[in-house]
Order: C-alpha cells, then structure tokens, then sequence
C-alpha cells in the first residue's frame, strides 16, 4: 500500500468570500436560511472535489463550519448556557447565531471569544454550568460524513478531541475545574464515533492541540482515561491524534500510550520530533508527517523534504505514514493562481492552500514511484527556494546598519509614569473617566464604496480626499456632539489595521484574494512581508492633523504596533521573527516622531497581538516577551512626557503576562473585558498595575446596544481593582465592522455611564484606599 497523503482542514470561506456575504445576507435578512445552507453545502461540496482532484486520499469533512468549529462542538454535546433558554430541541440558526454574536432581539449576550492558540483566529468559549448535562444536540460530524459519502467521496471526519474542548472551556464557578466533567461528556463523543463507524468511516481525526501546551497531570490522566474510554466503545475505529501548533516535548510518552491507530507530527513547528517519535513509536502506529507548512505561505523546499523523509517511510513501511500540512490550512489563503497582479518573481516563492496540496501530491508521487515521477516538479521547487534566497529584493543594507545601532536608550522614556502623567494632565486637562474609542468607525457600504471606486480610477484622488474629508469631520462632529473627551478620526481612509500600513512601507507585498478567516464572516487579508521592512514617508500624518485642525479636544493619532505588524502578516522565515519586529518597530518610531512634530500629544500603537505570539510552553515566554515588549518600548519611547503613548489589545487573555503588560510602560492601555464581565481584571488582585487603564465595556462583536445600567455595573466592577482616576472608558475594540445605528446609541450610553461615574466618584471615598 503506498504512502496516502492527507489534509487536515481546508478553509471555509469559498475563494470568493462566498460564506462571509452569504453570512451578512442572512444576518441582515436579506437572504433566507435555506439560501445560507444552499452556500454552505455548494463550499463543502467544491472543497470535497478540489481535494480529490488534487490526489490526497484523506479528505476531511466535519472541517467546514458556519460560523467556529468549537462553538460546533459546544452545539453537538447541548453545551448551551441556560440563558439562552435551549429546552433539549433542534438548536436552530437563531440560537446558534445568538451564541456567536448575541442578539438584540432576543436580549442574549455573544459568548466570550478569544483566540485560537497563537493564531489570529477566534474562538467561542464553551461555557459550563456547574450542573451540565451533556446530550447528543447535533449530528453535524455524521450528516456532513454522509453528505460527502453521497457525492463519492469517503472522508476522514474531524472531531475536536474531548480534552482540548474541555481544557478551552470555562465555568463561571471558578471552583469547577471544565475536566470534571469528562465522564459526562465521553459518551457523547462515543455516540458520534460509533455512528461515524456504523455509516463507514474508516479513520475519525480527532484533534487534540493542547498537546502542544504544558499540561498537569489530571490533565494527562484525562487524556489516558478519555481514549481508553472510546477505544472500547468503538472498536476497529482508526482514531488518528492530532496534535499541531507545536511538538508534543514532555507529553509525547503520554501520546504514545494512548490506544489511538495514528498519530500527527507538526514537524514545521517540531522539527526534531521526528527521530524521536520514529525512535518510540510502535511498529503499528501510522505517522501523519505534518511536513507542508499550514501557517505560512512559503513553497517548501520538496528536495529536502524528501531527504529528510524517505529513511523514515523505508524504516517503517509505506502503508504506515500519511503526508500531510503542519495543521489545518484554515490558516492560510486558498488559491494563488486568483493572484493575477503579484510580482511574477515574489509569486514564485508563494504556496496558497491548494498549492500545498499540490506539494503535498507531489511528494506522495516521488515516494511512491520514485523521484524521477515528479522531477520537473522537484526541479522547479528547488529553483525557487534559491532564486529567493539570492533575490536582491529581500535586503536593504541600510536597515541592518539602522538595526545595529539601536541602544538601550532608545527603549525607555524620559521620566518614570508619575512625572508623564503629571505633565499629561497639565497638557490635556482631561477628566476622571475619560472617554474615547479605540479608533475606527462603521466602514459603511458608502465608504468602501468611495473606495473602490477611487481603486478602479472611477473617482479622483482630489474627489476620494474631499469625501475622506467630509467623513472626518462628521465623525469628529459628532463625537463632539455626545461629550467623547479624546476623538479620533475614524480611519475612514484604512481598509485593515496591518493592511493599511504595510502597503506604505517597504518589504511588504499583497494580495487580491488572500483573504483568511478571522471569525465568522469576519476575513483578513494579510501582507505579505518578505523583504527588510523601511519607511520611505509618513503614513497617517495628513489625516491625524486634519482631525485635530477641526476640534480644540486632543483627537489620537492611531498605528498598529510592531508585534501586530508582525503577527498579522505572513511573515518572512528567513531571519529571527524578533529582528523583523525591530525593523518594524524603527518604521514605526519615525511615524510617532512625525506625529508628535506635527502637534499629536496622544498616539496609540496597537498591540492587540502581543498575547496571540507568545509561545506555547511557558519555557519560552521569557524569551518571546523581552524582545516583544522592547519592540513596542523601541516604536513609542522617542516623545516628551507630556505626549501620551496609548495602546489597544483585545480578545485574549492577559492575566498571566500582566507584568509585562506592565513593563511595555503604555501611559494608558485599554483591553477588552466585556465579554468576561471584568474577569481580566483579576489579575489586578495580586498586580497593582502601575498606570492608566481602559477596560473596554461595549462588546462591539455583538449588535446589541449595552444599557448605561449595563455598563455602569461594569466600570463599578472595574473599581474594585482600580483606582477611579486608573480608569478610561472606552469600548473593546474599534467599531469598523459595527453599524452607525448600532455605534450611535452605544456610545451615547458610554458617555452617560462615564458622567454617572464621576457624579458618583465626588461622594464615593477611593476603593484602592482599603485594599
């Protein structure tokens, strides 16, 4: 039997974005729901085909979801809150819906989201009540296994594996660790794999990446009793355990022992597990070799590969070893030949999901038949990695002399927080609770709109400025107009965070069609950052003045930060990520110096990334959060005191890097906490963070308009770990995606909470004063 080649995932969204408008259709009513099902089974049904003509033998289904596949799972086992008043029937889109994103209709908060391991995507935390009762509530796994049956193709369904789903879940008990309910929960899952069985399936994946992650042992033990428990209850099912985002390190004996027929190897982010486990494994394990990078978009060099792997499959036999992606290519964009407008020579370097697959083809044929079956594929694969490697275009000389003469200076302020606030305050004369919004506003149909039209040359430079223009002033107006203390301009002018910025430096390439998903219909497109990253002008100078010039009230200057540059780019493998982010970082100095020049005395710089890159395993925090934490100090530490250095992180979770939060040294930083109803600011229990902060309590992921009751409650929640004059309010993230009659009231409220607060404050003796 020779060696299969098999796929983990592949992305949902349609080359075209075709679930993302399907989606917002359906949302704004303008499509039915048998309309947004017809999308989502055409998807599935072309990503079925696409995979089969490509050659890979293990297609997965169960990968697709309408909106996250963990919120799937939590839908699949009833894990439904009882506040959405689930009574055990059909979940329908309502519900589903209501849990992803809330409902205004129906008066029910969105779950918490955070992010997926150390990748942008999103994720809708389970939440567990401390009575739960797991029931069979969907049969997704098995109806999509049939539905891909019924068009000739014989899938391997993917499960999110019962200890991760437990180990993301949480419980507003904080008493209840979410693994005691295992046993509730494994008959379930022994439900689905024994449906999955009796219908055919012949191999079930079941991932399982907080392998990856230190785990305890009750968390180990779980694992052992968990497999132990469905390979009895299934037998002759081929589990395969999928681990990815990194190796398995100190949990790979536990992988071993468990009674699963196969076992994936991120060998991208684990390399030198492959000796290892090959060393270890029993004879009648398979090995998935994740060799074909899943994160990134690169061509794999195919040669090396094969030298790499072909003692192995010799060693252990053809029929035991399944090439496939380092993880899901969920990750990634889907089609590279859509890239019509690429620079011919950087679109040789590039591999999109389906080009992986081919790759992936391609190694499978030279395994199978020899090398000379797919020598021209080899030979060209070869030719690319040099031609990259060699290419004129990736160094710029006077970056690295620039990098070499940074110094320990050039990353700390003049004056400790004490000394700016102090200076700050007599500059800007704010009030307590100040308040402001992170930056952008409703991208209206009429903005990208203007846009595109200015993109096609259908509207002139001079016309697109003068109607940027009028969106400036009508939001600066009206931010005036409710009593917001700090504007902004509302980036009206910027079609993504990163985007925006990377199209003005150096270093940065882009695509037509690379879009990612990010969350529900929420895509990126990330640049591509492949060269040594220079700032040849000012990027948001225009803008920022021509705010300022129309209000007396500070209006910010806003960046992205250099983490987030780039986290959310597809970055570059040929240098040390952390000497990247200081080319980044030294980009972004001159901006915040230009802006200061220009009279901008408040600047935030972004880093809601910061969490996202930090390592797997606590081993290698330490390393990842001195060189992060410098870059953002390198970019924001060139001002006088008195200009105040904001920055913006969201939807992940801080409480164990708070120190370094700290040391980032931020005048202000605001985070999003509304989601966990303040949870984040546990961490100020046993930190007394040492400067201004705004917990963000307007959950702009969500259309729901929050009451002033509601988020009153919450900033007084807030005082209980900060002092009032600790304290900004904002909402908990921008507002791009959100709509004006949504925004209008919102902020309205948010203002009204804030007045409440400081009315409330003149009576109320300080909270910090007792702790």
């Amino acid at each position: 039997m020779p060696v299969s080649v098999g796929s983990l995932g592949f992305p949902r969204i349609g080359a075209k974005r075709e679930l993302k408008f399907a989606l917002e259709d359906f949302w704004s009513g303008k499509a039915s729901a048998a309309t947004l099902l017809e999308v989502a089974r055409g998807l599935r049904r072309a990503n079925w085909a696409k995979q089969h003509a490509l050659g890979i033998t293990h297609i997965p289904s169960n990968d697709f979801s309408l909106y996250d596949h963990v919120l799937d799972t939590s839908v699949m086992v009833g894990a439904i809150p009882a506040v959405y008043g689930w009574k055990g029937a059909e979940v329908s889109l309502e519900l589903y819906f209501a849990m992803a994103r809330g409902s205004g209709s129906m008066g029910l908060p969105a779950l918490e989201m955070t992010k997926w391991f150390d990748t942008n995507y999103h994720y809708m935390v389970p939440e567990l009540e401390p009575d739960q009762v797991f029931q069979l509530a969907s049969t997704k796994p098995i109806d999509e296994y049939l539905e891909a049956k019924a068009l000739g193709y014989e899938t391997r369904p993917v499960l999110l594996g019962p200890v991760t789903y437990l180990k993301l879940a949480k419980s507003k008990d904080k008493a209840l660790n979410p693994l005691d309910w295992l046993e509730r929960l494994l008959p379930v899952y022994a439900e689905v794999l024994r449906r999955l069985h009796s219908h055919g399936a012949k191999w079930v994946q079941m991932d399982e990446p907080v392998l990856s992650l230190d785990l305890d042992e009750a968390s180990q033990g779980a694992f052992r009793k968990a497999y132990t428990a469905l390979a009895e209850a299934v037998p002759g099912l081929n589990l395969l355990l999928t681990n990815y985002f990194g190796g398995y390190g100190d949990n790979l004996e536990l992988a071993l022992s468990l009674p699963v027929a196969g076992m994936h190897l991120d060998l991208v982010r684990a390399p030198g597990e492959l000796d290892l486990v090959t060393q270890k494994a029993p004879a009648e394990l398979t090995l998935s070799l994740g060799v074909i990078d899943g994160r990134n978009v690169w061509r794999a060099d195919l040669p090396a590969i094969l030298d790499w792997i072909e003692p192995v499959v010799e060693a252990r036999g053809e029929d035991k070893v399944i090439l496939a992606p380092s993880c899901s290519l969920l990750h990634v964009p889907i089609d590279l030949s859509l890239e019509t407008a690429l620079d011919p020579e950087l679109k040789g370097w590039l591999a999109f999901a389906v080009q992986k697959l081919e790759e992936l083809s391609v190694l499978g044929r030279a395994l199978n038949q020899g090398r000379g079956a797919a020598k021209d594929e080899l030979a060209a694969s070869a030719a690319a990695v040099a031609a990259r490697r060699s290419s004129p275009k990736i160094h710029d000389p006077r970056v690295q002399e620039r990098l070499a003469r940074i110094t320990p200076e050039m990353t700390r302020r003049k004056s400790p927080f004490p000394v700016r606030r102090e200076a700050q305050q007599t500059h800007l004369g704010l009030p307590l609770f100040p308040t402001t919004t992170i930056g952008s506003f409703p991208q209206t149909g009429e903005v990208r709109k203007a846009r595109a039209a200015f993109s096609k040359g259908e509207l002139s430079a001079a016309d697109y400025t003068d109607f940027l223009k009028s969106k400036v002033e009508e939001a600066v107006r009206w931010q005036e107009e409710i009593g917001l203390d700090v504007l902004v301009h509302g980036e009206f002018e910027r079609n993504d965070m990163v985007q925006y910025f990377a199209e003005q430096l150096c270093g940065y390439a882009f695509t037509q069609h690379g879009w990612v998903q990010s969350y529900g219909s929420r895509c990126v497109r990330p640049p591509i950052l492949f060269g040594d990253v220079s700032r040849p002008r000012p990027m948001t100078l225009e803008w920022a003045t021509y705010a300022q010039s129309l209000t007396s009230k500070p209006v910010k200057g806003m960046l992205t930060g250099p983490v987030t540059m780039l986290q959310w780019s597809f970055v570059r493998d040929d240098l040390p990520r952390e000497q990247v982010c200081r080319q980044i970082a030294l980009a972004l100095r001159d901006e915040v110096a230009d802006l200061e020049r220009a009279g901008i005395r408040i600047i935030q710089i972004d880093e809601p990334a910061l969490r996202e890159g930090l390592p797997l395993r606590r081993a290698e925090w330490d390393g990842y959060l001195a060189w992060a934490v410098e870059c953002f100090r390198l970019c924001a530490s060139g001002v006088a005191d008195e200009t105040q250095v904001h920055t913006h992180m969201c939807y992940s979770e801080f409480n164990d890097i708070i120190q370094f939060i700290g040391d980032m040294d931020a005048d202000v930083i605001s985070i999003e906490a509304s989601r966990s109803k303040m949870e984040l600011l546990e961490a100020f229990i046993s930190y007394r963070y040492p400067n201004q902060i705004g917990p963000g309590i307007y959950d702009i992921h969500s259309p729901r308009v929050p009451s002033v009751a509601e988020l009153v409650e919450l900033l007084e929640k807030a005082q209980k770990h900060l002092a009032p004059d600790q304290i900004w309010v904002n909402p908990d993230c921008g507002l791009k995606t959100r709509k004006w009659e949504e925004v209008k009231p919102a902020l309205a409220n948010l203002v009204e909470a804030a007045q409440h607060l400081r009315k409330q404050s003149e009576s109320r003796p300080n909270p910090q004063e007792s702790l």
